[in-house]
């Protein structure tokens, strides 16, 4: 390690990654400091059950990668990122066999019309109609994500809400509204509502959260058509970030904790780990949560009583936590849907374990009120498009459970669940594809909250590090007083999920944190033609 830099960035997680490679691009000599082995934090890779299958532990779909600015501005395809956008994008089956539904790629939408038309010839109308909408919505979407939040952003949604949908009955008031009364005015079939109430609460927004109901027909409609999964893993995400990173001289420092930001004269001048200090001539950035920074890094005798009362009281959960499924496989899930759309048996995201819209609402409702759930998830089985991700002729299978937060139960109560709940999930699962029996499987594991908590320092085992509420979102996130990415003391910036706009795999914090420290440090404004 060299003890001097002109900026550091606590952190090795995408975002860090992404505020490191452009502060060294402006021509700041930069490290990153990543407590682990390895960098990406949620987007990882791994092969936690068996040599040679390989699973994505957190991030799983990537839906932002047309906007993500860092892949333009760092040519990440030149540094080995692939990624590829299956026909079958999203879809749900049913025990009893009966048609499932299949949402389809942007270029087949006819496809999704007669899928939907099966059970609700309005359904499908209405859904293809949101669609059509909002094709081009990806410049306004991504001027909202890489832009700092600003007053008036909610009035500006409830605008663009009535210029864009107006006329199909979705007023101004929708911004007011809950996902799930959205989902249940526009659509009828209770096939339809099923599967979108799972998708909504999939994308991070709590089912009856209050506030934030616009985002279905806009965000949630532009994202289902363009999930891409990346090639190799999710981790292949980071490695090309790192590599842009070390193009531009980014020092990256791994097994390598920071146990507190120095701080002199009111300023953070560096870091302490247990391997020496570490000084920052211009600024420290950090990739990790604001209660971390603020309260364990900081400390209370170096910010406001108000801003450290704003820290401690930040929330983590229940709206992002996650416990990760992981299956071998002899052969990919056969549903017996199929019988009457095959389409189903190779979607990228399949939908499994409800028949009905009140079993989603059950699931999310135990789950966020400390119970665990009836075995249902999204499951993804990315060996049917890159078979790399497991030995030749055989599957990988990772899903997503939403459970109760980490703190709800014990050590010992979690490893039984690590096993109990499987087993009820498989069984669930055989009852929607009926192959899915023990046969079928060569060995499984659950990667629960408690183990994310500890492994990636997501609190309560919260993926979005806070809890999606209006009252830290936009604006209010993580609090009033820090949403433009400045911390206390002064030259302190955050770059990770608890700053706006949260959590996901779209790099707006790291990116948004840079334009701040650009505009502080004079540094070169990362926007070009694309207008953000």
């Amino acid at each position: 390690m060299n003890d001097v830099y002109d900026a550091i960035v606590i952190g090795a997680g995408h975002n860090g990654l992404t505020t490191a490679a452009y502060l060294a691009r402006a021509g700041l000599k930069t490290a990153i400091i990543e407590r682990r082995h390895e960098e990406g934090g949620g987007v990882n890779t791994e092969e936690p059950v068996l040599s040679g299958f390989r699973h994505n532990m957190h991030a799983n779909y990537m839906e932002f990668f047309d906007i993500i600015p860092m892949i333009e501005d760092f040519d990440l395809a030149n540094c080995g990122l692939r990624s590829h956008c299956p026909e079958n994008q999203a879809g749900i089956a049913f025990s009893d066999g009966r048609p499932p539904i299949v949402l389809h790629r942007n270029d087949l939408l006819d496809k999704t019309h007669a899928s939907i038309a099966h059970y609700s010839k309005a359904d499908a109308d209405t859904f293809i109609e949101l669609k059509q909408r909002t094709m081009d919505f990806g410049p306004l979407l991504a001027f909202g994500i890489y832009n700092p939040p600003f007053d008036g952003m909610d009035e500006g949604q409830a605008a663009l809400l009535a210029d864009m949908f107006g006329d199909m009955g979705v007023g101004a008031h929708y911004v007011a509204k809950s996902p799930k009364h959205v989902i249940d005015e526009l659509f009828e079939s209770p096939e339809m509502r099923t599967l979108l109430y799972r998708m909504a609460v999939e994308f991070g927004v709590p089912l009856d959260q209050s506030g934030t109901g616009g985002m279905v027909p806009t965000a949630l409609m532009w994202m289902i058509g363009r999930l891409r999964l990346a090639m190799g893993g999710t981790h292949t995400l980071a490695k090309a970030m790192t590599q842009a990173c070390y193009a531009h001289g980014v020092e990256l420092i791994e097994n390598t904790t920071v146990e507190r930001i120095l701080v002199e004269d009111g300023r953070a001048v560096g870091v302490g780990t247990r391997r020496g200090e570490l000084r920052a001539t211009r600024c420290v950035a950090s990739n990790a949560d604001i209660r971390q920074v603020v309260v364990d890094l900081v400390g209370a005798d170096h910010v406001s009583p108000l801003f450290y009362k704003r820290a401690k009281d930040f929330r983590y959960g229940p709206s992002g936590v996650l416990a990760t499924p992981a299956l071998c496989l002899y052969d990919p899930p056969a549903y017996s849907s199929a019988r009457w759309d095959p389409d189903i048996d190779r979607c990228f995201y399949t939908v499994v374990g409800y028949d009905q819209p009140e079993d989603v609402e059950r699931y999310i409702r135990a789950a966020h009120s400390g119970q665990l759930p009836e075995p249902a998830a999204g499951t993804w089985v990315n060996t049917l498009w890159d078979p790399s991700q497991a030995p030749p002729g055989r599957h990988s299978a990772t899903g997503w459970f939403f459970f109760p937060m980490a703190s709800y139960f014990s050590p010992e109560e979690w490893a039984e669940i690590r096993v109990s709940y499987m087993e009820r999930f498989v069984d669930r699962w055989a009852q929607f594809a009926p192959n899915m029996t023990r046969d079928n499987i060569i060995a499984m594991k659950l990667y629960t909250p408690d183990k994310m908590e500890r492994k990636n320092l997501m609190w309560e085992g919260d993926c979005l590090l806070g809890d999606m509420a209006p009252d830290q979102m936009g604006t209010n996130r993580p609090f009033p007083e820090a949403a433009d990415y400045r911390l206390e003391p002064a030259g302190l910036y955050m770059c990770g999920p608890s700053g706006y706009p949260g959590g996901g795999v779209h790099a707006g914090p790291g990116y948004n944190a840079y334009k701040v420290i650009a505009e502080d440090l004079d540094l070169p404004s990362p926007v070009t033609e694309r207008g953000y």
